[in-house]
Formats: structure tokens, C-alpha cells, sequence
């Protein structure tokens, strides 16, 4: 039988068909067999462009756009406009994006911002539309705010310090280890100092970076430097203590001097100051590694000194709450932390994996590098701090403090006129924030 025979053959039966209804041939002109035999063809999906952005290495820029590739290969109608950056100015960017109404559809978010965009109402809630079912409960609780959801977690991340450990190895000096104290880790700057010459620098300088700052006065069981319920919480002789340290090692050139810092990026292979040999070590949580890892033959990861370690989760996927496109969004996200091949793409360059069945096929392919952002997970777990995900109102508080330190860090301003910078600063923020609680 011809293909044109057949139609026509089809053809005639819905004709028959139809005609048979519109004569009462099923008992009477019926609203509802009419509207059967009428019914309207599937629909076809329409075509949506998802707009995305994220921060990180190269090596995590290439991975997710292999990523967005394969999504549009599996769903034609979905296309991608992707923005990625480096970790420098990415919040900057986006608060001025999310103020004007004019965010991406879904955003790369980390755990400090999640309750400034959270709570200012610049997030749509993830409670529905994506599969959680194989992700630890206490790591999804991470991404909730006033006990809604408003961000995935996109992997199991800690904080640690990442190092050339090849060059260290070298030097015949006692190298970074786990367990080790903030003590520890100054005389192993002094020490590497003393092998390595005039013109090279052991220590990164941790002096403007508040990340860090935290975690030495985690370690003297002061707390964070800002409280969950938004107020300041920097001690003044720790924080004393800290930056005159900080000073006397500068001057003593194991420390990395400010005017060689300034353009660090974290994992880039250009400016990242490990990686280019500025420095031996620096701080990195799990999560950067693989780009330390990728661009330094030799590179090493042990855990914070001790008492300063925490666990986080290493970024989430939030969705904009001006977003035309939630519906297609969360269905990205949902493939996006469940699906396997998708999961070989990506690797661990956001952090271990969150759902559990995709895990537990992964982890006996885990490479040396991967395996190393486990067991930093596993040896900071015990003794963890517990992990802030910051207050609504201070999510600039970072880069204005980096700001009033860096002039300290080049001897315009005094230790003691610094910290009471900062606490004028800080006060700003407080009110601020006591404000949009209102």
C-alpha cells in the first residue's frame, strides 16, 4: 500500500468518524464528544533562552558549558546565555543586576550572599519543580532562608589551605600538615622564608581577606566577624593581634607584599599568586582546588589550622524572582544535580557531588584531585565550625572591609585607626540591616 494511499484511507475514517458525531451517531450532539473528536494537536514546546551566569576557574567555565551544550542537545527549544567571571566583583555585578529588576534566570549563589538576596526578596522559592530526593537533608537546609527554600547546593565543600607541595618538599623544611595550629603555620612561613631568598615570598597576604580573618578568630573560639542576626562581632585584641602579625611578617618579607597581591584571582592560571609563584599557600576551599590542582604540577591541600575548619556548601543554583522563565529554570536545575552524564562532565569542579546515587557511581572513578576534596571533607567534618550563612543587609561587607585594610596593608593608615574604621563601618551596616528587617 502507497504512503498516499494510506492517508487518504486515514483520511476517509476521521472523516466518517466526524461525520458520524456530528450526526448523533453516539446517542446525540454531545458537548463532550464533540469536543473529543475536535481535540487540538500536542503542543509543541516553545523556544526559551535561559540566561546564566556563575564565577570560577577555567576549568569549571569549560565544564559547565559542555554542560549547557548537552542540555540543549536533549532540549532543542532551550538555549543558553551564559555569563562567567572570576569570584573578583561577581556580587558587585550582581546586586546592581538584581536592584534593577534585570538578574539572570538562574544564578550561581554562594552561601555568604544567600540571606542578603534572599531576604530582600530578589530569589523565587525551590521547594517545588525539582527532584530532591537523594540530597542530605541537612546540606539542603543550607540552602533555605526563613525556612523557605531558595537555593540547591551544588556540592560538599570545606575550608583548607591549598600549597605548592612540590616546592615545599624541596626546601627540606617541615611542610603543611593536617592538624596543624595558626602557630604552625607562621613558622612554616618564617621557616620557607629562610630557604627561599630575598626576592621570593612563603605566606599569601590574608590581611584584607575577612574570609580569613574568620578563621583565626574561629580558632580562638571568638566567633564569627558577623553575627546571623546581623551584628558586628569582630574582637578588637584578636583582630590587634592578627594585623600587627601580619605587618611584622610583611616587613619581614614572608609575607607577600601588597603591591603583589593586589590582582590575585583564585584559580586563574595567570594571577592566582600560588600558581604563579608568588606564594607557596593560601587559603582555598575544597571546591577551588581543581583549578590549583589543574594549573600547578604538585600542588597539596591540608586542612585550616586547627579549630578554624568549616564546612559549606561549595555554591548553590537560585533563580531570580523576576525570572519569566522559573518553570524551565527549575527543570534545569533538576537535571542539572541528578543526571549522570551530566555528572561525568561537570566532575567534582563544584565540589562533591549532592545527590547520592550520582555519588555513589562517581566516587570509584574519583581521580587523585577529586579524592583529596573528599578527604578534606572527611578530616574537617569532626571538629567543623559551625557554618554562618551570613545576615541580610551585609552582603558588601567584605569588599568594604578589604577596602579600609588594604590602607593599612600599604602603611597609609595605623592598626589601631583601621579597627576603628571598620567598627565605624560596621555600624553603617548594622543600621542598615536593623532597617530592612523592619
Amino acid at each position: 500500500m502507497t504512503n498516499k494511499f494510506k492517508m487518504l484511507t486515514g483520511a476517509i475514517i476521521v472523516a466518517s468518524i466526524v461525520s458520524l458525531t456530528a450526526c448523533g451517531g453516539t446517542g446525540g450532539d454531545k458537548p463532550a464528544a464533540k469536543k473529543e473528536a475536535t481535540a487540538a494537536p500536542a503542543a509543541v514546546d516553545k523556544p526559551v533562552t535561559l540566561r546564566i551566569v556563575w564565577w570560577g576557574s577555567q576549568t569549571r567555565h569549560e565544564a559547565t558549558q559542555k554542560a549547557l551544550d548537552l542540555y540543549t542537545k536533549k532540549h532543542p527549544n532551550i538555549t543558553f546565555e551564559p555569563e562567567f567571571s572570576g569570584f573578583d566583583g561577581y556580587f558587585q555585578k550582581l546586586s546592581t543586576q538584581a536592584a534593577a529588576h534585570n538578574a539572570a534566570d538562574i544564578i550561581q549563589m554562594d552561601a555568604a550572599y544567600l540571606a542578603e538576596y534572599a531576604g530582600r526578596g530578589q530569589l523565587a522559592e525551590l521547594s517545588q519543580g525539582i527532584n530532591l530526593t537523594d540530597v542530605d537533608k541537612t546540606l539542603l537546609d543550607s540552602g533555605k532562608y526563613s525556612g523557605k527554600l531558595f537555593a540547591i547546593p551544588l556540592g560538599n565543600n570545606a575550608m583548607g589551605m591549598g600549597y605548592n607541595k612540590e616546592l615545599v618538599g624541596s626546601l627540606g623544611i617541615k611542610g603543611p600538615s593536617d592538624g596543624w595550629t595558626w602557630d604552625d603555620y607562621f613558622q612554616f612561613g618564617k621557616d620557607a622564608k629562610a630557604k627561599l631568598g630575598a626576592d621570593k615570598y612563603a605566606l599569601y597576604n590574608s590581611l584584607n581577606d575577612l574570609f580569613s580573618y574568620d578563621m583565626y578568630q574561629l580558632s580562638k573560639g571568638k566567633g564569627y566577624s558577623v553575627t546571623q542576626d546581623g551584628k558586628f562581632n569582630i574582637d578588637k585584641d584578636t583582630w590587634m593581634e592578627w594585623a600587627n602579625k601580619h605587618i611584622e611578617l610583611t616587613k619581614a618579607g614572608v609575607i607577600l607584599p601588597p603591591d603583589q597581591w593586589a590582582t590575585d584571582k583564585i584559580g586563574d592560571p595567570k594571577q592566582d599568586i600560588v600558581i604563579n609563584g608568588k606564594s607557596l599557600i593560601r587559603r582555598t576551599f575544597a571546591s577551588e582546588f581543581p583549578g590549583m590542582a589543574t594549573n600547578l604540577k604538585g600542588a597539596g591541600l591540608v586542612t585550616s589550622p586547627k579549630g578554624s575548619g568549616y564546612l559549606k556548601p561549595s555554591m548553590f543554583w537560585s533563580v531570580s524572582a523576576d525570572s519569566k522563565n522559573a518553570v524551565e529554570s527549575k527543570k534545569f536545575i533538576d537535571w542539572f544535580i541528578n543526571d549522570q552524564e551530566v555528572a561525568d562532565i561537570l566532575g567534582t569542579t563544584r565540589g562533591i557531588p549532592v545527590s547520592k546515587k550520582v555519588l555513589a557511581v562517581m566516587e570509584p572513578k574519583f581521580n587523585p584531585t577529586d579524592k583529596a576534596q573528599v578527604d578534606l571533607i572527611n578530616k574537617t567534618a569532626p571538629t567543623a565550625q559551625p557554618f554562618n550563612p551570613g545576615a541580610v543587609g551585609w552582603g558588601n561587607f567584605q569588599k568594604d572591609y578589604a577596602s579600609i585594610v588594604d590602607l593599612l596593608s600599604f602603611g597609609k593608615s595605623t592598626v589601631d585607626k583601621t579597627y576603628d574604621e571598620i567598627v565605624k563601618k560596621a555600624k553603617e551596616y548594622e543600621k542598615n540591616a536593623s532597617q530592612i528587617a523592619k
